[in-house]
């Protein structure tokens, strides 16, 4: 069973229907248990860093996401939920500076290309140890964002490059994230998805 976490930020129905399109049962929750318990657990995010952060703390969603990964189940982060994994970011909230969850080192910085926000299809500089883009490592990708982390982590990083070059996708043992939005990137964006639940 995939859970896609309901913190109140993020594209629920789209992520939703294009998951679906998967093997496995899909719930749409915000229940402790049932987030916990899932094979996979998909942390969607759009808005601002530091609103996706208060958010998820309300329902407890920093717990669910440590605690999954201490039993080593599978957990996908999209855009903003991609973002809150790091440790901070330089995108504030009403002048305050939100710590992430801290589950990868490195902050969240402003892109530094002269139009914001980077919006619309981009190639992904897939990393060679890549699953997640398995037979689509040429394939272009919605993104819509104006901060992304940019340090390697430990895992696969596979790279973007708008104003420079940012991680696109993070992939760990249990803890996988993408900067764009699979589930509004096509066909490629669904072989993406297919490529995560397989691995369930």
């Amino acid at each position: 069973m995939i859970a896609i976490l309901d913190y109140g930020s993020g594209n629920i129905r789209s992520a939703q229907r294009a998951f679906e399109k998967t093997k496995h049962q899909v719930i749409v929750t915000s229940d402790y248990q049932e987030a916990v318990s899932a094979d996979g657990l998909v942390v969607p995010g759009v808005g601002a860093f530091g609103s996706c952060m208060k958010a998820l703390l309300k329902i407890d969603g920093d717990k669910i996401i440590k605690e999954r990964q201490q039993e080593k189940k599978k957990t996908l982060g999209i855009c903003v939920g991609m973002q809150i994994l790091f440790e901070s970011s330089d995108e504030r909230l009403n002048g305050e500076s939100i710590k992430g969850l801290g589950i990868f080192p490195g902050r969240v910085v402003r892109l530094e290309a002269p139009v914001i926000p980077h919006m619309g299809f981009n190639e992904v500089q897939v990393d060679e140890s890549s699953k997640l883009f398995k037979g689509i490592e040429k394939e272009r990708f919605y993104f819509v964002h104006s901060y992304a982390a940019k340090d390697p982590v430990v895992g696969a990083n596979s790279y973007c490059d708008y104003g420079g070059g940012f991680l696109a996708a993070i992939e760990s043992q249990t803890v996988s994230a993408v900067q764009f939005h699979p589930e509004k990137s096509g066909a490629a964006g669904l072989a993406l998805i297919e490529n995560w639940a397989s691995g369930l």
